[in-house]
C-alpha cells in the first residue's frame, strides 16, 4: 500500500510503502525485494486495513479534485480530507480494523498524497468533474483506469449494508 505516486516513483523520487502480511517471511520478503535509498518499506499484519485505506482513500482523492476544480482553496480540502479519512476510520471499525493503519503510512500518507496531487488519477479525475466535465465525457476521453469512480459504488454497497452514516461518501457516490 501507498502512498505511491507512481510518476514520482518512476522519477526516483524518495517514497514509502507499506508491505501487509501475516506472514513475517512475507513482509521481509517484500522488504528485501523492494527497500533501497529511496524507497523505503514500512510492515504491517493488518492486511484489510491497508487493503481498505488503499482503496478508499481513491475516494477522498476525487472529492479532493472535485474541489480544486471548483477553484476553492486548501482550508476546504483539509476539511475534506480530514473528514474522509475519520469516515474511513469509521467504515473501517465495521469491519473490525484497527483505526491505527489509518492513521500512518498506509492511510494518512496515501490519503495525502493522492489527494492533493495533480499526479494522481483520482484527483485528476476529480478535477475534471469540478471543472464541468461529465464523468462518461472523462472516461471515454482517458486511458487511466480512476479505481476511485468504482470503490465509490462499493463504498456505497458497505454503508447501505453496515446502516452507517457518511456523509462525504454518500455525497460523492450521489
Amino acid at each position: 500500500s501507498g502512498p505511491n505516486l507512481s510518476e514520482e516513483i518512476m522519477e526516483g523520487q524518495p517514497t514509502a510503502t507499506v508491505v501487509s502480511s501475516k506472514f513475517r517471511e512475507v513482509i521481509l520478503a517484500g522488504k528485501n525485494a523492494l527497500n533501497t535509498k529511496v524507497f523505503r518499506v514500512f510492515e504491517s499484519t493488518e492486511i484489510k486495513g491497508a487493503e481498505l485505506a488503499g482503496t478508499l482513500k481513491n475516494i477522498i482523492a476525487i472529492g479532493s479534485g472535485i474541489l480544486a476544480g471548483k477553484g476553492l482553496g486548501k482550508n476546504m480540502q483539509a476539511m475534506l480530507i480530514t473528514k474522509g479519512l475519520s469516515e474511513i476510520v469509521h467504515l473501517g471499525k465495521s469491519l473490525d480494523i484497527s483505526p491505527s493503519i489509518f492513521l500512518g503510512t498506509a492511510g494518512l500518507g496515501d490519503v495525502i498524497a493522492t489527494a492533493t496531487s495533480v499526479k494522481s488519477r483520482n484527483f485528476r479525475f476529480g478535477k475534471a468533474i469540478g471543472a464541468g466535465r461529465s464523468v462518461q465525457e472523462i472516461m471515454v476521453s482517458s486511458d487511466e483506469l480512476v479505481e476511485g469512480y468504482r470503490t465509490l459504488k462499493i463504498a456505497h454497497g458497505l454503508i447501505k449494508h453496515y446502516k452507517l452514516r457518511l456523509p462525504i461518501t454518500t455525497l460523492l457516490y450521489r
